[in-house]
């Protein structure tokens, strides 16, 4: 990471085209990834957005500024050499869906999870063509293979830059059923991330919030957002 410890030397970032995409110029120069690859883009919104990242840093860069930066950099360093492997494990996500694990009691917590999630898989059903079982406490249950399998075809469909912004819509969703409702737009990502979150907000309800929890779902929530829209540029 020490590329990234460097003073601001450039007095002007700019996106443009560049073969097969779009790139960020400093002062002419093409902006490349930690790994020394092209910085080469799908759009000419990413473009902009990363090109607004660099323009805004002031002394040093600070890649904690630089979200649309470090997915781009994740997509083409990471992503792109282990695309499979990344698919495998995002699909993975399908046979223990978050949506699928219910409570037993108490009746309003069942009540909830019914009126959040369920209207998430009845959207996969008709979208998808893919509906999960649901089934109550913890214990795993195996999906049905056919399902499974159109879930796991569906996300290998997906480009580098899709797939980068796809790891954190599932991952800090802990569903594939939302990490693709939020990709094609079912409901707002704000609102997807609620849907998300039904089990932690009826455990605050209960016994209160606890700050630094909070604080870190907080972030999660952050990172949820920006992975919805990187996939947008995507």
């Amino acid at each position: 990471m020490s590329d990234w410890k460097q003073k601001r030397f450039w007095k002007e970032a700019k996106a443009c085209e560049a073969e097969a995409g779009f790139t960020v110029e400093l002062d002419g120069r093409r902006v490349k990834t930690p790994a020394k690859a092209a910085l080469v883009v799908p759009s000419a919104a990413m473009a902009e957005a990363i090109a607004a990242e660099w323009d805004a840093q002031i002394e040093g860069i600070n890649p904690e500024t630089m979200p649309f930066t470090k997915s781009a950099n994740a997509a083409i360093d990471k992503v792109a050499n282990q695309h499979e492997e990344v698919a495998d494990m995002l699909a993975d996500y399908g046979d223990s869906d978050l949506l699928c694990y219910r409570a037993d009691s108490p009746q309003e917590l069942v009540m909830r999870q019914e009126q959040g999630w369920n209207p998430a898989l009845d959207w996969a059903d008709q979208t998808l063509g893919v509906r999960l079982d649901t089934r109550t406490g913890l214990l795993h249950q195996r999906q049905d293979e056919r399902a499974l399998a159109i879930l796991r075809q569906s996300v290998h469909a997906l480009n580098n830059f899709q797939l980068a912004a796809f790891h954190d819509l599932v991952s800090m969703s802990g569903s594939l059923v939302l990490g693709f409702a939020a990709a094609q737009d079912w409901r707002s990502a704000d609102e997807i991330w609620r849907i998300s979150r039904l089990d932690e907000t009826w455990q605050e309800e209960q016994w209160g919030v606890d700050d630094e929890a909070k604080a870190t779902e907080n972030l999660k929530r952050t990172a949820f957002l920006h992975a919805k829209s990187f996939y947008d540029f995507s």
